[in-house]
């Protein structure tokens, strides 16, 4: 009886293992596409770096990073009422007296502009700087191709405080940034962005502002409400001076200021989307995420109108 079942357990086998079938996949081939970067803030010029593609086979060396960039186009923004062209502004050729303006445009210090051949669509006209109630058309035109967008500067929210408190699982003197924040009603979204300004050598510790994890949020769940909520600190996470139970957290004695910026809901649909991808990359268990581009025409990418109100937080009890 044993000896059956065992040749019956081997027959089965057998012939689950002729049921097997060769399966393909087929992947689609590379296909470049323009991606164009654009912004425009309150107070400030818009910005438009205008890009392509790379095959994902690629080098991903800073060269071909840079040299990625595209030249040669011809950006239009319009208020409705004013049209600008705007300028093909290069990092490492710039007007002078132009330098402290192109650094925070371009994210890069002052100092380091002329070691990068960086080139971005810019204006020194302030007729066509972000003001809060307007909509902003942008038009690309390169190679022959069109590609349009249009964004809001929405009015701002303002936090209603900010304040340190010293997180009870960390070590003394350590904590996270918080804030009261009263939603008004209707649908709002908003990003909040940080930087440091203690003095280092001079200097201040944090040359530009930087995004912290998961940056981007929307009022779904606290519509018209008043409530507090805190973010970490996203400098500390690849410096490598501080100690890994620190990570995250603000110093006490830390300066902060808090960009808290206001965004229209295509903004947030792309940004909240691009930031997940970003926090789930390299996780085979992770959903497939779609960022969805508001350019039209062909290309994707962003063009994003932000309403930025600004606090100092001083981390201390």
């Amino acid at each position: 009886m044993e000896l059956r079942i065992l040749i019956l357990f081997f027959s089965f086998t057998l012939f689950l293992a002729g049921c097997t079938k060769e399966v393909k996949i087929d992947i689609p081939g590379y296909e470049e596409k323009v991606v164009i970067d654009g912004r425009i803030e309150t107070g400030m010029p818009p910005i438009v770096l205008i890009s392509k593609t790379q095959d994902i086979y690629s080098p991903t060396t800073l060269d071909a990073f840079l040299n990625s960039f595209q030249s040669g186009a011809i950006v239009t923004v319009s208020d409705g009422t004013t049209t600008v062209v705007l300028d093909e502004i290069c990092s490492d050729n710039l007007p002078p007296g132009t330098e402290a303006m192109a650094a925070a445009l371009f994210g890069i210090p002052e100092a380091e502009l002329a070691n990068y051949h960086l080139c971005a669509y810019s204006t020194f006209n302030p007729a066509i700087w972000g003001q809060v109630g307007k909509t902003y058309s942008l038009k690309v035109e390169l190679n022959g191709e069109t590609f349009t967008s249009s964004t809001q500067i929405v009015a701002p929210t303002p936090l209603d405080s900010v304040f340190w408190v010293q997180d009870p699982g960390a070590n003394p003197g350590y904590g996270y940034s918080w804030a009261t924040l009263s939603d008004p009603a209707g649908f709002d979204a908003y990003m909040w962005e940080v930087k440091r300004i203690n003095m280092v050598n001079g200097a201040t510790k944090d040359p530009a502002f930087k995004a912290t994890f998961s940056p981007v949020i929307d009022d779904e769940f606290f519509n018209g409400q008043t409530f507090n909520f805190y973010y970490e600190n996203p400098f500390t996470w690849e410096d490598e001076t501080v100690a890994d139970a620190d990570k995250g957290f603000y110093k006490q004695g830390d300066s902060v200021v808090i960009k808290f910026s206001k965004i229209d809901a295509a903004v947030y649909e792309f940004l909240e989307k691009k930031y997940m991808q970003l926090g789930t990359a390299g996780n085979p268990f992770a959903s497939p995420t779609t960022i969805p581009s508001n350019i039209q025409g062909g290309a994707i990418g962003l063009w994003a109108g932000y309403s930025p109100s600004f606090d100092t937080l001083y981390c201390q009890p």
